[in-house]
């Protein structure tokens, strides 16, 4: 009677054992399974807020640039004028401040401006394509200048650096022509504008270029 009470005791506390002990496994594997999630729903909050935080850089980017664009189409100012107190004209009487070939407002277009001698009078030029175009005429100038677009100081044309074809507007032509005194002015601009940097004759090379078809 005691053995079998022994036994019965004995294979109640085994039982009791294996089924105590079971769950304790499954809870243990339940909670690495739960931490697992959690470090995996961690990476994708962080992951998430990584390309939240890039796309918000991204279009903050994309609306400076567009507010920039806009404030200079609404502005209407080109990048060749400047202040009349600015500009240096060399020409005298009623319509000094007019370009001597085509008429058009030389302050208006100042930074393209081009100036000489012919028969011993002074001359302007609102830019490298009417200077180009008096020539192909037959005029003869003498003392070509052109205006350094950082000092807005007339310089020789010998001295220039010309930066071609940036993305920047020209004047009577559709591949821009803008002077600099200083090459490293003229680097400046072409890292920000793109363009060539060439000197003048090979800038008038490209400015008969307009002509060609004409």
């Amino acid at each position: 009677m005691l053995k079998l009470f022994i036994l019965s005791f004995s294979i109640f506390i085994l039982t009791g054992c294996i089924s105590t002990s079971k769950p304790k496994s499954i809870s243990v594997e339940k909670k690495v399974v739960q931490k697992k999630r959690v470090v995996k729903k961690e990476k994708v909050v962080q992951k998430s807020k990584k390309v939240q935080k890039k796309e918000l850089h991204s279009s903050k980017k994309s609306s400076k640039k567009t507010t920039e664009n806009s404030s200079k189409k609404s502005s209407g100012v080109l990048f060749q004028s400047v202040d009349k107190s600015q500009a240096t004209l060399f020409q005298k009487g009623k319509n000094r401040d007019k370009c001597v070939l085509c008429g058009m407002n030389l302050v208006k277009y100042y930074k393209t401006n081009h100036a000489a001698k012919l028969d011993g009078k002074n001359v302007q030029y609102c830019s490298i394509h009417c200077l180009t175009k008096a020539i192909k005429n037959g005029a003869e100038l003498e003392n070509p200048m052109v205006v350094d677009v950082k000092s807005l100081k007339f310089i020789p044309v010998t001295e220039a650096f010309y930066v071609v074809g940036s993305d920047v507007d020209g004047t009577m032509t559709k591949v821009s022509k803008y002077a600099f005194k200083s090459l490293s002015d003229a680097k400046s601009f072409q890292k920000k504008h793109g363009g060539k940097i060439l000197d003048f004759y090979f800038a008038w090379q490209i400015a008969k270029k307009d002509f060609n078809s004409k």
